[in-house]
């Protein structure tokens, strides 16, 4: 009775099994369901609609990169912004064949909403405000609805 069990063989290979043996989890959702999107994903979403929606009565805005990144930079040219106000996008002006860009910080805004609603039109609003800057224009005359979201 006195059998040794041998050692379990651990080798640099990838696991096949957790340590319960029922097998290693898989992804929660399918790629297709809303909810397998990651939190950038849906809010480069809201970006690219309102985007779309501003397209169509600007199609001049084909030309223009729009961006999203986490938060604005502190070391860049030209910022100048305290901690008081936090800025939720910015525009980079055409130069040396570069199309211009317009750039949404996700996480500025993602602080100042509680919902899915309340993000969807303050990223349209931030949009509408950065688009108006490059072209010169008012938000207003951008969209028409501009601030009645």
């Amino acid at each position: 009775m006195d059998s040794p069990v041998p050692p379990r063989a651990t080798g640099p290979g990838p696991r096949r099994r957790d340590r319960h043996g029922r097998g290693m989890r898989g992804p929660i959702a399918p790629p297709q369901v809303p909810l397998a999107a990651s939190r950038a994903d849906a809010f480069a979403d809201l970006v690219r609609d309102s985007v779309e929606r501003l397209e169509r009565r600007w199609p001049q805005l084909a030309e223009i990169d729009f961006l999203v990144l986490e938060v604005p930079r502190l070391d860049g040219p030209g910022t100048t912004w305290n901690d008081e106000a936090v800025p939720l996008g910015g525009t980079i002006a055409a130069r040396d064949g570069q199309p211009a860009r317009v750039v949404v910080y996700r996480r500025p805004v993602e602080i100042r909403v509680k919902g899915r609603d309340e993000r969807a039109a303050l990223v349209h609003e931030v949009v509408v405000e950065q688009v108006a800057e490059l072209l010169g224009l008012t938000p207003e005359t951008v969209d028409p609805r501009y601030g009645e979201e």
